[in-house]
């Protein structure tokens, strides 16, 4: 039995997930953004181990909640699964939300919690459209030029930077498929239960194609990605950026 942290999994992807993964018999510890969700969410789920609460557009609630996780213990997954899709304009301090939900928490969460043994990033094929510019990054998120497709792309970048700091965790991300759920909207064609099935497998599946690093997958099978994720000066400067802007350093 595997001891998995999920994300965002109130609903949507990240609550499939959890469901399978229960169904499975693992110890699966949930997230919720605030306490009418988590106690909704327990009614829904209640073989979950927990449910930790944290509004991810606030800063100090995410370091919170790394402390909290911690309380648990060591996972043996985290899924960075949590995501907002249009809030472009919309700031929290001196961040757009959108970049403090998507980008800055995974990179906080990560740096803070007890490094798992595999570590998840849900990313999307909109990372394609991403800028990998790290140099007008900051610049970006003063003007509110940060768009979704810039943020999964961040994911992406996190998830390459990582499987090549940390090489005795696995580390890799995923494309889920545009699909039904509040995000994707109900006329969205791709496969519900592939969409969360790879978070999944990779969270707990002992086939060799599952244990491996820094992977781009969609519906379990590799996929193409933005080269410039794996470039080694984009990673450190996303990484400098990151820490930058949330004070926290990445353990090496």
């Amino acid at each position: 039995m595997a001891r998995i942290f999920i994300t965002g999994s109130a609903d949507g992807l990240g609550f499939l997930a959890a469901k399978q993964l229960i169904n499975l018999g693992h110890n699966v510890v949930l997230h919720a953004r605030n306490t009418t969700r988590a106690e909704q969410l327990k009614a829904k789920l209640p073989e979950a181990a927990n449910v930790l609460i944290a509004d991810f557009s606030d800063i100090h609630a995410i370091h919170s909640l790394a402390n909290a996780a911690n309380e648990v213990g060591v996972f043996d997954a985290v899924i960075h699964n949590a995501g907002i899709y249009n809030s472009t304009n919309h700031y929290k301090g001196e961040l757009p939300e959108l970049f403090l939900v998507n980008s800055l928490a995974p990179y906080i969460l990560t740096a803070l919690m007890h490094v798992p043994k595999r570590l998840i990033y849900v990313s999307s094929i909109m990372h394609l459209q991403g800028n990998p510019n790290m140099d007008a990054l900051m610049k970006n998120i003063q003007h509110h030029h940060i768009s979704y497709s810039d943020t999964k792309l961040h994911n992406l970048i996190l998830s390459m930077a990582i499987s090549r700091l940390w090489p005795k965790v696995y580390t890799n991300a995923l494309h889920p498929g545009w699909v039904p759920t509040k995000m994707g909207g109900a006329g969205a064609p791709d496969d519900l239960q592939k969409g969360y099935e790879t978070q999944v497998w990779l969270a707990v599946s002992n086939e060799a194609a599952a244990l491996v690093r820094g992977q781009y997958f969609y519906h379990q099978q590799p996929a193409q990605y933005l080269p410039a994720a794996n470039d080694l000066l984009v990673q450190e400067k996303f990484l400098q950026i990151c820490e930058r802007l949330s004070g926290v350093t990445l353990p090496m």
